[in-house]
């Protein structure tokens, strides 16, 4: 007993240093955006996670029969449902809780309940088969939970969120799957002493970096600052002649690449008497060609209509205007206000949708026509974008535009 002594103390230290992380995280998430679906589904997964490190314990799973288990047991396999919606609702900011969140997690908890009553009274028959399922939860919804971090990663011009999508993948991952395996070698699914504290090391590490980065994140570099329609750009008519190109900013010459020639008959200073060179102001420069970047950005947008490209992306776009994907990321999130790039090519695809709708012209032009000349690749993603965007279907404002003229 006197040698088992250190390694409970150890064991009782992570846990109660990591309940502390999981609450403190759980604060920080509900106090800067509590009504968000991905603050809310951050709060229930700490706690859940809080509920597992508690049932987790060595001397808690050999002193409590296991029907009293059955609770906790059943909150811990959830968890994995959770981890599946929080990152949904993390990288995706159009993100809703749908029955199928909730059904997903009740099935899963009712699982993990019968089993522990079924191990209470005897194994049934469907033991090894419920016993399987209940195994194979954490994979399938880390490997759901990797899916969902990873789609659309490219899109994401929030820099910070794309690095976290990164860390969340790869350890959310790894954790889930090596405590499977461990839990496969262990009697009756059991963890010893040994793993059981490796098992709330591996999460204290993980909890530990995930709520510093959260704490140091700004709230708009995580989650978006409102949930407000972005205003539509400015498309130029395809019946109106281009606007004439602005003549680019002229950049300095180095002061040593001008030329000011003295005449031949008058001495060049002394050097004592020559001024200090002036250098050249880095941030100015920088501004004039975040400047010139936004102007061609916009010309190829507004004007050669990139948007209506099905296939237009981050990088092609970058390619296009002869640019690093990072530098163009960064000027459509940090200067547009942009945190989605399909955001960004959709506000032009709307505005172009907007103007033929309300065009008497082109009242005879069906919608879907009108969506597919603006880039949209069905008519199933244009009616939602235009009804988050106006409130009303294309039909709805088509009427209420010809009839306003």
């Amino acid at each position: 007993m006197p040698a088992a002594l250190p390694s409970t103390l150890l064991d009782a230290a992570l846990r109660g240093a990591l309940l502390a992380l999981l609450l403190l995280l759980a604060f920080v998430l509900g106090r800067d955006r509590p009504r968000l679906p991905a603050a809310r589904a951050g709060v229930a997964l700490t706690l859940g996670l809080g509920v597992q490190v508690i049932g987790s314990a060595p001397m808690f799973e050999a002193l409590v029969p296991w029907f009293w288990q059955a609770p906790l047991v059943a909150v811990s396999v959830g968890n994995g449902v959770l981890f599946w919606v929080f990152v949904q609702a993390l990288f995706d900011d159009d993100f809703s809780l749908r029955p199928l969140h909730v059904v997903a997690w009740i099935a899963v908890a009712v699982l993990a309940a019968f089993n522990c009553a079924a191990g209470a009274g005897g194994a049934p028959m469907l033991a090894p088969v419920t016993m399987s399922l209940q195994r194979a939860v954490p994979l399938v919804f880390a490997v759901l939970a990797a899916l969902a971090a990873v789609a659309h990663w490219r899109e994401d011009l929030v820099e910070k969120r794309r690095r976290l999508r990164v860390f969340i993948v790869v350890t959310g991952v790894g954790y889930s799957v090596g405590m499977l395996a461990v839990r496969l070698v262990s009697p009756h699914g059991r963890l010893s002493e040994l793993s059981a504290t490796m098992d709330v090391a591996m999460l204290l590490a993980i909890v530990a970096v995930v709520t510093w980065r959260m704490v140091r994140l700004a709230g708009s570099d995580l989650f978006p600052v409102a949930q407000v329609p972005a205003a539509m750009p400015m498309v130029v008519p395809e019946d109106a002649s281009p606007p004439p190109a602005e003549p680019s900013p002229i950049e300095p010459l180095p002061v040593e690449e001008i030329a000011t020639p003295a005449p031949a008959d008058l001495p060049a200073p002394p050097p004592s008497e020559a001024g200090p060179t002036p250098q050249p102001d880095p941030e100015l420069a920088a501004d004039l060609a975040e400047d010139r970047l936004a102007e061609s950005l916009q010309h190829v947008m507004a004007v050669d209509r990139a948007y209506r490209s099905e296939d237009l992306s981050i990088a092609s776009l970058a390619a296009r205007l002869s640019v690093p994907e990072y530098r163009l990321r960064r000027l459509i999130n940090q200067r547009l206000g942009h945190r989605n790039f399909s955001a960004f090519v959709n506000g032009f695809r709307l505005a172009e949708a907007m103007a033929a709708l309300a065009d008497l012209a082109k009242r005879d032009l069906p919608v879907l026509t009108i969506a597919l000349t603006a880039g949209f690749q069905s008519i199933g993603p244009f009616n939602r974008a235009f009804k988050v965007a106006t409130g009303l279907t294309p039909t709805e404002f088509r009427k209420q535009k010809l009839a306003e003229s």
